[in-house]
């Protein structure tokens, strides 16, 4: 069976660090910067970075509405940080009018961001995982968490008493950076999700 080709956005953020991972895991990932590119590929991450930068960048390119539309279709799809903002149903605190974070809708929740603070309030530690055996050092910079989810989304983790990890379906969100940890458990748990295996 051949790898799934897996997309990693590549308009800001940790593109490398997910491009690498993805390789560790038996995927072949490949940089998504174009609607032709987006096309072509079987999944798509979206990495962390910063939200409404990324939107701006969607818009300006006329990515927002063909990934929309893809996600609407069933493409799988995993975001980790501004990622899991984008995936959204709904963003609170978007930003302002004409630079807000798009709500992309591939996840059936309210995402607030920045949730744990600015930069100067980034941490990490180790957290539970729904279905790993072992915790997952997780590291929050400027982190997102979510507030409200839909009846047919799963949690994973919590931190601070907030989801940080969650599930609907084939779209698989993080509000941490895997990518940074060398830890490629959830990496590998999105290329099962992609290959219909998890």
């Amino acid at each position: 069976m051949s790898a799934p080709q897996i997309g990693v956005l590549a308009l800001q953020g940790d593109v490398r660090e997910h491009l690498a991972a993805l390789s560790a895991v038996g995927a072949d990932p490949i940089p998504v910067r174009r609607r032709s590119e987006l096309d072509a590929v079987d999944a798509l991450l979206i990495p962390g970075g910063e939200s409404t930068t990324i939107s701006l960048l969607l818009r300006e390119l006329e990515l927002t509405e063909p990934l929309r539309d893809r996600l609407a279709d069933g493409m799988p799809a995993y975001g980790s940080c501004a990622g899991m903002i984008l995936l959204a149903s709904e963003i609170l605190d978007a930003g302002a009018r004409g630079r807000a974070a798009t709500a992309l809708g591939g996840i059936d929740m309210a995402v607030r961001r920045n949730a744990f603070g600015r930069q100067v309030d980034s941490f990490e530690g180790d957290i539970d995982f729904e279905g790993l055996d072992e915790p997952v050092h997780a590291v929050f910079i400027r982190a997102p968490w979510v507030e409200r989810i839909g009846p047919n989304v799963q949690v994973l983790a919590q931190a601070a008493g907030h989801p940080v990890a969650v599930r609907q379906g084939r779209v698989l969100a993080t509000s941490f950076h895997p990518e940074v940890t060398g830890d490629r458990r959830i990496h590998r748990l999105f290329v099962d999700i992609v290959a219909g295996q998890a």
